[in-house]
């Protein structure tokens, strides 16, 4: 603060020579604090200057750990969850549900004719509100037939739960995908790098920087969810399901909110894959997604392009087999060997998988980022016909934005005996 001095006058307008005097005094003292004091800020700058960047690191420092926190607990299976996996299977083998060696054969299983859904998932409660939402909003949920692959470890479970939790009329399917022969590193290209020592030293080294300092662009492609192969089935829905001519695939952290039969009837126009476009202007379009300073992209691919969601898709599988989608996930999924085409995941090699032969499906079918977004159109997700929780912050975690849980806990039923056991309610 700098005082500031006045000369002084008499009443009648003449200046004192003394107290003029004593006055400029004054203010060559002032003059003179005041140089020192412009000195002293220039040292004040200074340090405000090294303060203001030794915040901005530790806010970036900051940043990181939230990241790698968030990550981590995206990626924990929260003990309740764990709770009923383990009471699921306890009771599977106890009432000895494990020595029935096959099920009665049911028609329903390949008629074409019916509904059909692909669920591929290690996530009982998820899973089980995906059918119980669905089934509810069906006008016809005996024609609804769902077949859900999950992983040995949790076979027990999931079979255990729809044996006792199965909707009415619906028709439900559980498979370990352990069971499918076919899918074997030979034939499966994911399979055969997921089992290379690059990948394993990738995610398994003690000693590899996967530490805080990586960020989360980088923490997010170490999730589990990148090395398990019941991520990668889709593109295998011909050989789950050959009977079959369509099938809507839905992913676990789904909820149905509306009858969904109206999508067996969309026109795909020749198209594979009908799914809601996920662009905005520039947001979500192909180079989010691809390595365009990779020649081999830059060739074959428009970073321009739309890029759409995987979530809520309608396949026409004899389109499929016709054009051998397959074969072209998997040359595109060998010549991405060293991850240098793009990191790792499914939409990516989707994206490349159905370039030019994905039909756009109107909005309001799928309504996405309820996992990430706190800020979407409320009348938009009450309107949509899918709501989607893609992102960290899943319905069924601790992470979940508030304001979105009671869109899925709805269709949780606390009164459940093993959501009871487990302290697992709305």
């Amino acid at each position: 603060m700098y005082r500031l001095y006045t000369i002084g006058f008499h009443v009648n307008g003449c200046c004192s020579v003394s107290s003029s005097l004593d006055r400029a005094k004054e203010m060559g003292h002032a003059l003179s604090v005041a140089k020192d004091e412009l000195y002293d800020c220039c040292t004040v700058e200074r340090k405000l200057r090294a303060m203001l960047l030794t915040t901005e690191d530790n806010l970036e420092s900051q940043k990181k750990r939230s990241a790698f926190l968030i990550q981590l607990a995206a990626k924990t299976v929260p003990k309740p969850l764990h709770c009923l996996s383990l009471q699921l299977s306890a009771d599977y083998y106890f009432h000895g549900y494990y020595q029935t060696k096959q099920e009665p054969y049911n028609e329903k299983l390949e008629d074409p004719s019916l509904y059909h859904y692909a669920i591929f998932s290690d996530n009982v409660l998820a899973t089980s509100v995906v059918v119980n939402s669905t089934v509810l909003h069906a006008n016809e949920p005996e024609k609804h037939v769902f077949h859900i692959v999950t992983d040995k470890l949790n076979f027990a479970a999931m079979k255990m739960w729809f044996l006792v939790n199965s909707p009415e009329n619906a028709t439900i399917q559980v498979d370990n995908i352990d069971d499918f022969k076919w899918m074997n590193s030979s034939y499966c290209s994911v399979l055969r790098q997921l089992e290379s020592v690059r990948i394993k030293d990738y995610y398994f080294k003690a000693n590899h920087p996967s530490t805080l300092s990586d960020g989360a662009d980088h923490l997010k492609y170490r999730n589990p969810k990148y090395l398990s192969i019941l991520n990668h089935l889709r593109f295998y829905l011909p050989e789950v399901h050959p009977k079959l001519d369509k099938i809507l695939f839905l992913d676990d952290d789904i909820v149905v909110q509306k009858d969904l039969t109206p999508l067996w009837d969309v026109d795909l126009k020749g198209m594979v894959n009908g799914a809601v476009e996920t662009c905005k202007e520039s947001f979500h379009r192909f180079d989010k997604y691809l390595n365009f300073s990779n020649p081999i992209i830059i060739e074959n691919f428009d970073p321009n392009a739309c890029g759409w969601a995987f979530g809520m898709n309608i396949f026409d599988l004899k389109e499929w087999r016709k054009r051998n989608i397959t074969a072209i996930y998997h040359h595109w999924q060998d010549l991405n060997d060293d991850r240098t085409l793009w990191k790792l995941g499914t939409l990516p090699p989707g994206l490349i998988t159905f370039y030019n032969l994905t039909h756009p499906l109107d909005r309001k079918w799928h309504v996405l980022g309820l996992g990430y977004d706190p800020a979407l159109n409320r009348t938009e997700i009450e309107n949509a016909a899918v709501i989607h929780y893609n992102g960290n912050y899943k319905p069924w975690l601790d992470l979940a934005v508030s304001k979105y849980q009671s869109y899925w806990s709805k269709y949780v039923s606390s009164d459940n005996y093993y959501l009871q056991r487990c302290n697992i309610s709305e």
